[in-house]
């Protein structure tokens, strides 16, 4: 099986990642692990990111594209992989079209993990932590038993420039953006199929599990 994982931030795309991984024994492939393991190995696309990389540059469409090629000619991707964080432009998506094309292969399904953008405000918003001991809770997940107090240390728990609802709102907007073009393009294909990420998340696996029996 040849899958894309989509998903915003807060949507339990990486959660999702690891139970598919698990039942399936497909590779979980995605960009930061790609770019690690070729400068690792020192290929030549992986000398070329981590120039662009320690400059504090995006890596090149060209270099990223030409990584993923050589991933997915790797043998263990031979019955299938599951592909999180790439493509990210339409540019991109063509690219995978003709790589999985001179594999003699396509992608299957393009799964995406669907919240509401006012349910993922709720889950991006609602962690503090203690600035002392590092403890983090959630306040509708796993709150403090007092109210803006960590259970370890007493401290006052503080919130994350990160987690502040500007910055998340701001956040959610841009990939918004830029994920609406690949949801049309993989609409257009025939690939994309929506879960409702809202549910449990065993109950979210259940029908990523369902949708996957059919490529068994």
């Amino acid at each position: 099986m040849n899958l894309v994982l989509m998903g915003l931030p807060g949507a339990g795309k990486g959660t999702q990642a690891e139970k598919i991984v698990e039942k399936y024994g497909v590779p979980h492939i995605s960009t930061g692990d790609m770019f690690r393991a070729a400068i690792k190995d020192e290929t030549e696309l992986g000398l070329k990111a981590k120039t662009f990389m320690d400059a504090g540059n995006l890596v090149p469409d060209e270099v990223t594209i030409g990584i993923v090629r050589e991933r997915l000619s790797k043998d263990d991707c031979a019955k299938g992989f599951l592909l999180d964080g790439f493509p990210r432009t339409v540019a991109q998506a063509d690219a995978l079209e003709n790589i999985l094309s001179d594999l003699g292969r396509k992608i299957d399904y393009v799964i995406n993990v669907e919240v509401p953008k006012e349910d993922l405000m709720e889950r991006l918003t609602g962690r503090w932590v203690s600035p002392t001991s590092g403890a983090s809770y959630h306040v509708i997940f796993n709150p403090p038993k007092v109210e803006g107090i960590c259970d370890k240390d007493g401290s006052k728990l503080i919130q994350r420039e990160d987690d502040k609802p500007e910055t998340v709102a701001q956040r959610l907007e841009v990939n918004i953006k830029q994920t609406q073009p690949l949801i049309d393009f993989y609409t257009e294909k025939g690939y994309l199929k929506n879960v409702d990420g809202k549910q449990d998340i065993n109950k979210v696996f259940e029908d990523i599990d369902q949708l996957l029996k059919g490529l068994r």
